[in-house]
Formats: structure tokens, sequence, C-alpha cells
């Protein structure tokens, strides 16, 4: 069993595992359920989270019921916790949505929920982040993570993002980031696969964000709340729910 989940997590895309996920678990609950982990979005607790990640593994990292990682379940709290996301009425934009948070956030009665992407077949809308489809100030809420470092014109997707956010509005805009550097590491000339992996992180990847990330926010019009939002728990709760002490939450408003 061991050797099966190992191969999986190293070989099957994480979107597709969490389809095949839908239906395994009953059993993959009951191989892994125990006291010492808790993931926040299903509310069960674990014996172990799972290892994730290219290259080195991360120790703990991925839920076996949701298949979250830690800036999914981080997110989770956030909402849960400081904001009423989940009884307040909001009309909502979601790009290039995880396909955990799609499925749960689609049956909740109180939001308008819209979810878009140019090529993800399970979305509501198909659309291109530099030239969405909507009109200016739709949403209360966006959410767009993990899709900025994909995108060569970075501040043109922000841009767009920041025009269909109503005044008043926020956004959760989570990107792969290195807190350890002042200014943005991008190369454009790079665009081999191998070369990207090895200087962005990721085959597809564009950039490693830097903590000048915020002020490429900002220069769209964006405030900005750089939120290492789970230091707000204690070492022993960052390690029952697997979080990362240092990964930061970007919490974006529209003044």
């Amino acid at each position: 069993m061991k050797k099966l989940f190992k191969f999986l997590l190293n070989r099957v895309p994480r979107p597709m595992l969490i389809n095949m996920s839908i239906f395994l678990r009953p059993l993959i609950y009951q191989f892994f359920k125990g006291q010492n982990f808790t993931d926040p979005i299903d509310g069960k607790s674990y014996r172990k989270f799972l290892p994730y990640g290219y290259g080195k593994q991360r120790e703990n990292a991925l839920s076996p019921g949701t298949l979250s990682l830690e800036r999914h379940r981080q997110m989770w709290l956030y909402l849960q916790m400081e904001t009423d996301f989940f009884t307040g009425n909001y009309k909502v934009l979601h790009i290039a949505p995880e396909q955990e948070f799609l499925r749960r956030f689609k049956k909740m009665k109180n939001l308008d929920y819209t979810s878009a992407d140019l090529y993800s077949p399970i979305v509501d809308v198909k659309a291109d982040i530099l030239a969405l489809p909507f009109e200016n100030g739709s949403f209360d809420i966006v959410f767009c993570n993990h899709v900025l470092e994909h995108i060569v014109d970075d501040q043109k997707a922000m841009s767009e993002l920041y025009r269909v956010m109503k005044k008043g509005g926020w956004g959760i805009f989570q990107v792969p980031m290195k807190n350890s550097l002042e200014k943005t590491y991008e190369d454009f000339t790079v665009t081999n696969p191998k070369e990207r992996q090895k200087h962005f992180g990721q085959y597809d990847h564009v950039r490693w964000y830097g903590m000048d990330y915020f002020d490429r926010l900002k220069s769209v019009g964006f405030q900005t709340d750089i939120n290492f939002y789970s230091r707000k728990f204690s070492p022993e709760e960052r390690k029952k729910f697997g979080l990362m002490e240092n990964e930061i939450l970007p919490v974006v408003v529209k003044p």
C-alpha cells in the first residue's frame, strides 16, 4: 500500500489524484485515520499526512483526505476564522480553482460563485486572465492562487483582477515566493521546461516571486497585507494542521 501511494504521488498529477481520491476516500481514510494531524477542510484527523514536493519532498504536506497542501489549509483557516465567507452573501470569482475548493464552494448557497480558467474543462467560464470577460467591479471576492507565476505579463493580469473586483472587495492571490528574495527573479529567455524547473522550481513557471510581489500588487491599485497567517497558531497547532510557519498568505483589498 505504501509503495502504491508513493508511486501515485510521484507520477500522477495532483488534479488527477484529487479526482481519483473522490472514489477512494473511504479506503484512504481507513488507512490513514489517527489523531496526530487534522485537516481543517474536511475536519478529519489522520495519523500522518503524506510527503509532497517537486525534487525534495516536504514531510506531512499532503492531506490524505482532501489532498490539500499547506497553503490550502492556511487559506481555509483564514476564511473560516477571519472572515464571514461561509455565511455572508458574496459574488465570488475563482481563477484556476483548486478542485477541492471548487467542489465545496460551488455547493455553498450563500455564494454566487463563478470559476474561470483558460484551459480547465471543469470551470464555469473559459477566460484569459489577461482579458477577463467580466464587467468592471463585478465581484466581491476574487481568488487567484498559483497562477501569476505562469504569466509573463503578470502586471496586466493583476490589473484585470483589480478591474473586475468591486470597490471594498478583497481577494487572496497566493504565489510561489522566496521570502529571502527582495526582488523577484525572472528571466524570459529561459523557455526550456527543464531549465525552467531548474531556475523557477517548476517546468511551466516563469519566475520566483520575492518580497517585491506586494509592490507589484500595489502598483495596480491594491492595498496589500504581508500576512504570515500561520504564525497566529502555536507550534503545536501548526504541526497538527500541517502549516508552514514562514508561508505568507497574500490578502489584497480594492480601496
